[in-house]
């Protein structure tokens, strides 16, 4: 378990990690470098949601785990107002 302070920072951290992250893979496309750009899309979307998953108390460092607890909190909820 991390404290406040150490949970804010690695929250901004990986805000930064999924915009530079991003940002390369807009280069990449833009370079015809598909395979690669889409692998960082996916990477950047991952830090962004671990950022969003810190913030909101949860912690893992599996893909899975995290993709399951974005779906429970947020696209199931989202689903229910549908």
């Amino acid at each position: 378990m991390i404290d406040e302070n150490d949970r804010h920072s690695l929250v901004d951290y990986r805000l930064r990690q999924a915009t530079e992250t991003i940002e390369l893979a807009h280069f990449l496309a833009m370079s015809e470098k598909y395979v690669i750009a889409v692998n960082r899309i996916y990477y950047g979307m991952y830090y962004a949601l671990t950022a969003l998953a810190l913030k909101n108390g949860f912690e893992t460092s599996k893909h899975g785990q995290l993709i399951g607890w974005f779906n429970k909190e947020f696209i199931n909820e989202i689903k229910k107002i549908l």
